[in-house]
């Protein structure tokens, strides 16, 4: 029997009937923001979330007139940055800026108690379809089906570099499930320390952002095997699809902003209405290209649905997250 497993968006909203979309004019009676907003970041700066969160901010403040500053809280697989954005005031100047490996991964795998319920949840600003499943050179593997034969062969001779209960291990648990390969999960810190590990032999195989890779990816040093996108990321290049390769899986990493609970529903309104306007600007969607990015935008009804069914999904992986600890 075939087996399928989803962690997109697009399947998470299926089934959900017809969804509420929000009008792009502002809530005019409510005046915010009167005062600078600090986005609070759950990662270091240079990275995917990072620059989303940073793009979000550049237009934010070209559309508005007003000013929307980045601040990078990293460490505690992001609950450090949620715990501050919990603990400020629910007047609509601090926004957490997140993604399912800090809002819903970590209360799977038992860091934390707090969920995306937690928060008020404004919108989805964009979602990452740039990650390649990619193995090194030294490994020997050379495509998906050859990665599974040699699993299934050999069970857990193919190390699989991840950061410990993160999104990145949910993607290898993932594949797992679905092809019956047994890989063997290995610490490997951060993507800058899993590329290192890969390049020195020390890991074979990762899920990685493409940008961080491509070079090496085009120099034969590293074997992209495979983007688990519903359809072809164009700006990837050739690697194609796990469902071309006869393995019906997609893998999405959307971009979350929330604010404290309690925030006025029309300042969350209108922050999801500004966003959707970013999204609309085609130097926004530029901009994107240089992290291989395509634009996507959820609204506030949306956002909480997907965000409902991503938990539900990973909560599979309950007890293999929380034995990782």
């Amino acid at each position: 029997m075939k087996k399928t497993f989803r962690a997109s968006l697009l399947s998470a909203l299926v089934g959900m009937g017809a969804l509420a979309t929000h009008s792009a004019t502002f809530a005019d009676e409510v005046k915010w923001p009167t005062r600078p907003v600090q986005v609070v970041v759950i990662a270091n700066p240079g990275g995917d979330t990072d620059f989303n969160a940073r793009m979000m901010a550049k237009y934010f403040n070209e559309i508005t007139g007003k000013t929307m500053v980045v601040t990078n809280v990293a460490g505690g697989g992001g609950t450090l940055a949620a715990e501050q954005v919990k603990g400020a005031a629910a007047d609509g100047n601090t926004i957490l800026f997140t993604h399912p490996g800090q809002l819903i991964v970590n209360e799977v795998a038992g860091l934390t108690e707090d969920s995306y319920e937690t928060f008020d949840v404004a919108c989805i600003a964009g979602v990452d379809k740039s990650t390649v499943f990619v193995a090194s050179k030294q490994s020997g593997v050379t495509s998906m089906q050859d990665l599974v034969d040699k699993s299934k062969a050999n069970p857990g001779s193919i190390t699989y570099g991840t950061e410990m209960g993160s999104f990145s291990h949910i993607q290898g648990l993932m594949l797992e499930k679905l092809t019956g390969a047994k890989l063997k999960m290995v610490d490997g810190g951060t993507v800058s320390d899993r590329v290192v590990g890969m390049l020195g032999g020390r890991l074979d195989m990762g899920a990685i952002t493409y940008g961080s890779v491509q070079d090496y990816v085009q120099g034969g040093q590293m074997v992209a095997l495979g983007q688990p996108n519903d359809e072809r990321n164009a700006m990837l290049g050739e690697v194609p699809t796990l469902k071309e390769q006869g393995l019906d899986i997609t893998m999405d990493k959307p971009y979350v902003v929330a604010f404290p609970k309690g925030t006025d529903p029309a300042i969350v309104k209108k922050m999801s209405d500004i966003m959707k306007q970013i999204t609309e600007q085609p130097a926004y969607a530029e901009d994107l290209k240089k992290f291989k990015q395509p634009v996507a935008f959820y609204g506030t009804e949306e956002a909480k649905q997907i965000l409902a069914k991503t938990r539900e999904d990973f909560m599979q992986f309950k007890d293999e997250l929380r034995k990782a600890k």
